[in-house]
This record gives structure tokens, C-alpha cells and sequence, in this order.
């Protein structure tokens, strides 16, 4: 780009690192347990008296956050609930009073997410990066800039004065963009959105969800996700006054036709799929909502036309009051799309720079009943752009704009006129292709199978992407035996087994993994657990998994990859499964003798 910033003082690597939070391992609170971290700043400030005030400020993080560390969380002790239950006694010294005024003193919003206030996977994991020399395959944010015609519409929006870019704008969204979005989701949809009455602009897409939950559910209503799901969704249905009902879906790997008593059946990657029956299981008349994740965060599954008709049949069958939140963030990111299925005919309006998605909203009947939320962080890199949006029928939207000014007057007006400028770049020819969006899916494609080979080589199973479809950028990878067999069994039983952060307080096997590469292979990635239900992650059904992000430069993935082949030497050498033996031999190659 032709433009330079001048920084002094700041590592820009370890900036991206930290997601810009300059912190140092040697003075930072972060060194401390969890449950100390938050009582450390005063004495760290009283400790400071002859230094600059300013360096001491540098090092502290306040904020509370999902991205990273906190030093403002609550000790453990204030958090710990792993029932989800109203705060109990404190064992350890019997003092019931601390928690019954807490629980007095809280407000409601608080109360609602009980134990669901304390550490999380992304405080846990970001701690892990900072402490540690990590190829950081965890968080979903690109390490990259934007494409340079998004960087010179913010740059030319920021200069603009007849637009009067610094100034507050219009609540429900900024002229400019909900005319843009309109325009585009009218193609999309293949009907005429009004830019003014069925569109409305947030702050980022966790806002859309956010509003669209608040304006929809009541307390006793019930809402259905897909299970795994993007662990954000459950507190802000909490939040809401909601119930959250799990609806598992299914992972058929593609060896499950081999005979089941086999004992050397090959662990293989497969297909997650929606079984109608547990759907249709889980919806009420108390159904007020169907969150549809699609392209899927963490799987990257992308819902399967026949998958979304079943939704859709089930929406009806709950009633009038059941609205489909369709979480649209990954649409332009489909890297391996399925085939078209014979009755697709039955789509209005898809758009080819959309190739691979449906919008749930354009299946028929489903306008009615849809808010579809997206935004432009992930589709043009900009994740700290913040601006988000919802699409829907004036009587779904209308609510959101009631409540838009008391919870923020406007999203950035700088940052919404430079996305209406950004949008129709976008459809023109770029790099080579036909448009940005085409561009996009070949990079993340590249990208997907670069890390896919390290990821196989390493001992790890995971899609076949010429068999199953895929989407946003996240590969979940499956834990084979061999890899099982490299983790120091220690890593599995206490202390490291309990952790306050982890689902129910307990970090199963994939926790163990991904904590074990962290700290002592060189990369970091998400375990599975935090995104299932506390009780399905209990009984197990996330240890096999964790969540790899490929939005990162090849630099960072090929350092990943060599961390991996770690994995296997490791796997060889150190084999501490009873029932398994893996041992490497000329040329690195893992041979298992028996089975798991």
C-alpha cells in the first residue's frame, strides 16, 4: 500500500500476536494464575511510585474481553460453578456470605450467565500465546491487511468532508451503506429490500445477534442450535432470558460403513450432517428461534440445501412465533462447494459471487421469518472494521431499530461510508480474477490445503474436501490414537485436568492436546469442548476434535507445520496408550502396531 505509518517501540509481529496489547511475560499480571490476575494491578501501580505512570499502563490489560487476557476477570473463586447453579458455598473455608452478596449485588444480565462470567477458551488460549513462542493457528482474525481498494475507500471516506465522515449518522444505518446493502440483498434474495425499513447496521455481527435475540425472546422461550455452535451464542441467548436447546449434529466419518468390530479401522475425517428426527424432536411451541450457522463455525460444514428445507419445515411446524437467525458471516468464503442438487430450481436469486451458499431467507416462505445477520470482517479481512448488519421484513427489523439507540447512537459513520464504497470494488475484476470474491475463495482454498497436508502429516484426520463440502476458515481436525499416545499422560489427570475455563471445570482430552502444543510444541490451536454443551463435552463428544484457523499468512501456517511433524516424533518416541504402540521408523514414517 502507499501509505507508511512510522511506529516506534513496537515489535509489529508480536503486536498481531497480542491482538495490540503490548504485554510483557516479566510484568505483566498475565503471569499470575487466573484467580490472582485481577488483584495484582494495585499493588503493581503502588510498586511504581518512581516510574513512568504511562509504562506501567502499558502492561495492564482492564478490559474484559473474549480475545484475550483479562486482568479485570473475576478470580476463579468468585466464578467457579461449573453446574451453572446459583453460587455455592465455599468449601474451603465455609464462608457462605461472599457469594450471597455477590448474587445480591450483581445485575440481572450477570445472574443470567452465572458461572459463564469467568475465564473462557479464548482468555485461557490468548494467555497461552502471550507466555509462550506460538504458531497461532487459534483465533479466526486474518494476519493480513485488507485488499487495497478497501484501504483506499477508508482512507478516501476519512478525508471526504461533503460526507461528513466523523460526525454521527443516521442510527439504523448510514445512507450509504444500507443503500449498497440493499441493493446487493435484493439480488440475493431475489426480491426488493427496503434500504430503510428492512435493513439495519450494528456494530459488528455479534451485535445483530445480540439485538435480534433481545427483540425476539422473552423469559421461558426456548432456542434451538446446532451442535457444535459458536460458543457465543449461548450467553447471549441467556442473556436474553432464553433457554438454549441442542440440537446434535451428526458425524458419520467416511470409514462408517467398514465393520464396526474392526480393529484396525483407520481413523478417517467425514461429514457432519443434520438427522431430521432430532430436530423435529426439539422443537416446541416454546420455539421462538433456529440459529443456522452457514458456513458452520468450528466445522466448517456448509448446510446442504435438503438440510435447510428441513429447517425450514420444522419452523413452521413450531408456529407462527419461530424466526430463523441465519448467521451469514462466512457466505463469501465457500471454498469447496457442494454440487447443485436437481431441485434447486426452487431458489430465487442467487448471486454468483455468493456461489455455493443459499440464503436461508430466499427459500420459499422463509422471508417472513429470517433475520439474516452478516458483516465485512471476514470477507474483506478487517475484523476490527466492526460493522455488522441485519436483513428482514420491516416487522423483524422494526424492533432493532426501537432498541439500536439505547445500546449505541450509531455505528462508525468513517468505517460504514467506507464500506459503501468497498462493496461495488469488490464485484470488479482483481488479481487475475473476476472479482475479489473469486480472488478470496482461491486464496483461503490454497491456504485450506496447505495447512490440510500438515495437518494429515502430523497424524491428525480431517475432510475431504473433494467429497464433503466446506466453508468460513476453521478445519476441524479429528485426534487419531497415535496423537492420543503422545500426550504425556500427566497432561491428562489433575492439576492440568481441572481448569476453570474449560466446559464443567474439566479439560478433557482435546483441552489436553491443544494446551500440550501450546506450551510445549510451538502452536496454538482451539480445543472442541467450548463449543458443545457443557453436559455433551462431559460425556465426551468433543475429545476428538479441535478447531485449526488457516486465515493466517503461509509463513505462520508452514511454521505450524513443522511444530506438527513434532507431533509425530513425539507420538514414536513416547507411546503411553496400553493398547496402542506407535513407533517411527527410517524416513519419519508412524507405523501403529495394535489398535485403540
Amino acid at each position: 500500500h502507499a501509505f507508511q505509518i512510522p511506529v516506534t517501540s513496537i515489535n509489529i509481529g508480536q503486536q498481531h500476536a497480542n491482538h495490540g496489547r503490548n504485554l510483557s511475560s516479566s510484568t505483566s499480571p498475565l503471569s499470575s494464575s487466573p484467580s490472582q490476575r485481577s488483584r495484582n494491578i494495585a499493588p503493581q501501580l503502588a510498586s511504581t511510585a518512581n516510574t513512568d505512570v504511562d509504562e506501567v499502563l502499558d502492561t495492564i490489560d482492564r478490559a474484559p474481553c473474549l480475545d484475550g487476557v483479562c486482568a479485570s476477570s473475576p478470580a476463579s473463586s468468585e466464578t467457579d460453578n461449573p453446574t451453572g447453579d446459583s453460587p455455592s458455598t465455599d468449601a474451603s473455608n465455609g464462608d457462605e456470605s461472599s457469594s450471597s452478596t455477590s448474587s445480591s449485588t450483581s445485575g440481572e444480565a450477570i445472574l443470567r450467565l452465572g458461572s459463564m462470567t469467568g475465564p473462557t477458551v479464548w482468555s485461557e488460549f490468548g494467555r497461552l500465546s502471550q507466555e509462550h513462542d506460538v504458531a497461532n493457528l487459534g483465533q479466526g482474525f486474518p494476519d493480513w491487511l485488507p485488499p487495497d481498494f478497501a484501504v483506499e475507500s477508508l482512507v478516501s471516506a476519512t478525508v471526504d468532508s461533503t460526507k461528513f465522515p466523523h460526525q454521527y449518522t443516521r442510527t439504523a444505518g448510514h445512507p450509504n451503506l444500507v443503500k449498497q446493502l440493499a441493493r446487493r440483498y435484493s439480488k440475493h434474495m431475489g426480491r426488493t429490500i427496503d434500504p430503510m425499513n428492512e435493513v439495519s447496521v450494528t456494530v459488528g455481527a455479534s451485535q445483530a445477534l445480540y439485538l435480534s435475540l433481545q427483540t425476539l425472546v422473552k423469559p421461558g422461550d426456548e432456542v434451538i442450535l446446532f451442535e457444535p455452535f459458536f460458543d457465543l451464542y449461548v450467553n447471549q441467548i441467556k442473556l436474553a432470558g432464553g433457554t438454549p436447546v441442542f440440537v446434535p449434529l451428526t458425524f458419520v466419518p467416511y470409514n462408517d460403513a467398514n465393520d464396526d468390530n474392526d480393529d484396525n479401522k483407520e481413523i478417517t475425517g467425514g461429514t457432519w450432517i443434520l438427522e431430521p428426527e432430532k430436530l423435529e424432536n426439539a422443537v416446541s411451541s416454546k420455539t421462538r428461534a433456529i440459529i443456522l450457522n452457514s458456513p458452520h463455525n468450528p466445522t466448517g460444514k456448509v448446510f446442504t440445501l435438503s438440510e435447510m428445507k428441513t429447517i425450514a419445515k420444522n419452523v413452521e411446524k413450531a408456529g407462527p412465533q419461530c424466526v430463523v437467525i441465519s448467521d451469514e458471516v462466512y457466505k463469501y468464503i465457500v471454498h469447496s462447494p457442494p454440487e447443485e442438487e436437481e431441485d434447486d430450481d426452487d431458489i430465487d436469486g442467487l448471486s454468483s459471487s455468493c456461489r455455493g451458499h443459499v440464503h436461508f431467507a430466499s427459500l420459499p416462505n422463509m422471508w417472513d421469518r429470517t433475520i439474516t445477520v452478516s458483516s465485512a470482517g471476514k470477507t474483506f479481512s478487517a475484523t476490527g472494521w466492526q460493522v455488522g448488519w441485519c436483513i428482514a421484513p420491516s416487522h423483524l427489523v422494526s424492533p432493532i431499530h426501537q432498541l439500536l439507540p439505547y445500546v449505541q447512537f450509531c455505528a462508525s459513520t468513517v468505517i460504514q461510508e467506507a464500506l459503501a464504497r468497498t462493496l461495488p470494488r469488490a464485484d470488479e475484476p482483481y488479481e487475475g480474477y473476476d472479482s475479489y470474491y473469486e480472488y478470496l475463495n482461491s486464496k483461503y482454498r490454497r491456504k485450506r490445503d496447505l495447512l490440510g497436508r500438515a495437518l494429515t502429516e502430523a497424524g491428525f484426520a480431517i475432510q475431504d474436501y473433494d467429497a464433503t463440502p466446506g466453508g468460513g476458515f476453521f478445519i476441524f481436525a479429528r485426534i487419531t490414537p497415535e496423537l492420543r499416545a503422545a500426550i504425556p499422560p500427566e497432561r491428562l489427570e489433575a492439576p492440568f485436568a481441572r481448569n476453570p475455563a474449560a466446559p464443567g471445570g474439566v479439560a478433557r482430552l482435546d483441552w489436553a492436546l491443544c494446551q500440550w502444543m501450546a506450551e510445549e510444541k510451538g502452536v496454538l490451536c482451539i480445543p472442541s469442548s467450548p463449543f458443545f454443551s457443557t453436559e455433551r463435552a462431559l460425556e465426551g463428544a468433543s475429545d476428538e476434535f479441535i478447531r485449526v484457523a488457516f486465515c493466517k499468512e503461509d509463513e505462520t501456517i508452514e511454521r505450524a507445520a513443522a511444530a506438527l511433524m513434532g507431533l509425530r516424533a513425539t507420538a514414536g518416541e513416547e507411546c503411553h496408550d496400553d493398547e496402542m504402540d506407535a513407533t517411527v521408523v527410517a524416513g519419519g514414517e508412524v507405523v501403529l502396531n495394535g489398535s485403540d
